[in-house]
């Protein structure tokens, strides 16, 4: 064998579980497709000195597994945008309104979406959030839409709007083609008042930077990762090892392999002794399609508004955020995905800042820089968080996030409770669970 495990994709899943396994002391390769290690998190600096998050930047108090890892590599957490004075601003065809209840709120409203919030955290508190198929209505829980369940619960069309824009500000996919189960299921791994608390899920960022994260781990396995090395076959022989077929016909072979690659780049590799189950378990998975947008600025002049820079908005925009000083992060939801991209590619950032400004003011037209992230077209990502639509959950079923050694899987798509707290969990797992056996 040429190594002990090979480790596909160098995310935060992979470098995790390469990290681990090396410290466990396995002879461990990563092979990544990209020239650099992070995945979905990147990072640029600026001439004053500022980093720019181009990928995830923020966990929330629930994260304990990447908090753990960020101790670990002596980095910091501090607050994130979430301790920002000002108001959260929502744009609509309407107009740009701040705080709550929204604009478009009538009478009543606001009572049924206290209702219906509370009848949503509580039947998340009957959904077992590692086993969800376990429950006895989970097909039909699955079958049905959050926004169909809200009407059901007699919710009326603003507060089904609310939901609706609080979900695609995620860039999660709409409430009408998601899952109630795998809604609930999400509730129940970081459960709080509402269906999303931007406290429990995005309070914390690393002061240094979320892509050091990747960086520092990449550091401690120096002459362990191979970039520029697109997988295309992996052929698992149970107890004679494994073999990875890169592009250009090299061939690696080892007694593991650890896929830490996306669901939807996995689907490209041709990969042999797992079990069809298992593979369909893995191939039905499905990304949200979105793009992540940022703008630098001098300063945050949104705070002269009396906003905190946070907004979910009905434009190509579903959102904004200040990830740190100056800087305002953004993502395009995948419902607004194909409109970006039907865009000519030079009228794509003087529209969104467009947008921006629109929020803001006329300051947003003059940034410092912007960068745009295509996550959804992009081959090594093909998308951003795994969307669930109705029936995707008992489709992929348990055997999802389980492994079938020597293969294992780990990655943010193996639903825990966050997008970098996933891959880093889940990572760590695949990795203890390879050790164990040897």
């Amino acid at each position: 064998m040429n190594h002990d495990v090979i480790v596909l994709g160098a995310g935060l899943a992979g470098l995790a579980a390469a990290r681990d396994l090396a410290a466990g002391g396995a002879d461990v390769l990563v092979v990544e497709a990209r020239d650099r290690v992070g995945g979905r998190v990147e990072q640029t600096g600026l001439a004053d000195g500022r980093l720019v998050q181009l990928g995830g930047e923020v966990v929330g108090r629930a994260h304990t597994a990447y908090t753990a890892l960020a101790a670990e590599l002596d980095l910091t957490l501090v607050p994130s945008y979430v301790a920002e004075p000002g108001a959260l601003a929502r744009a609509t065809p309407e107009g740009v309104r701040a705080g709550d209840p929204p604009h478009w709120f009538g009478p009543g409203d606001d009572a049924v979406h206290r209702q219906a919030t509370a009848a949503f955290a509580s039947l998340a508190r009957t959904v077992d959030p590692g086993d969800p198929w376990s429950h006895p209505d989970a097909a039909a829980l699955d079958r049905l839409s959050v926004g169909a369940w809200l009407r059901s619960r007699g919710a009326t069309a603003a507060v089904v709007r609310l939901w609706e824009i609080g979900r695609l500000a995620l860039a999660d996919g709409s409430c009408e083609r998601t899952s109630l189960l795998a809604a609930l299921r999400k509730h129940a791994a970081v459960p709080g008042p509402v269906p999303y608390d931007y406290e429990a899920w995005e309070g914390l960022r690393v002061a240094e930077g979320s892509a050091t994260v990747a960086l520092r781990m990449a550091e401690g396995l120096a002459g362990r990762i191979r970039t520029g090395a697109p997988v295309e076959a992996v052929a698992v022989r149970g107890p004679r090892g494994c073999s990875v077929r890169l592009a250009g016909g090299e061939t690696l072979t080892a007694g593991a392999v650890v896929s830490a690659l996306p669901a939807g780049p996995l689907r490209s590799v041709a990969v042999t002794g797992v079990r069809d189950e298992r593979l369909a378990s893995l191939h039905r998975q499905r990304h949200a399609l979105a793009a992540k947008f940022v703008a630098v600025y001098d300063a945050p002049f949104w705070r002269e508004r009396g906003l905190s820079g946070l907004s979910e908005c009905e434009g190509v925009l579903g959102s904004t955020w200040p990830q740190s000083e100056g800087i305002l992060s953004a993502l395009v939801p995948p419902e607004r995905y194909g409109v970006l991209l039907a865009a000519p590619a030079a009228l794509r950032t003087p529209e969104l800042l467009a947008e921006i400004a629109r929020l803001y003011g006329d300051e947003a037209h003059h940034p410092l820089a912007t960068y745009l992230r295509l996550w959804g077209t992009d081959p090594w990502t093909q998308g951003y968080v795994t969307q669930w639509t109705p029936g995707d959950v008992m489709a992929v079923g348990p055997l999802h996030g389980t492994h079938e050694p020597p293969f294992y899987v780990c990655g943010s798509d193996q639903w825990v409770a966050g997008y970098m707290e996933g891959a880093v969990r889940t990572g760590r797992d695949a990795a203890r669970e390879a050790l164990s056996r040897g």
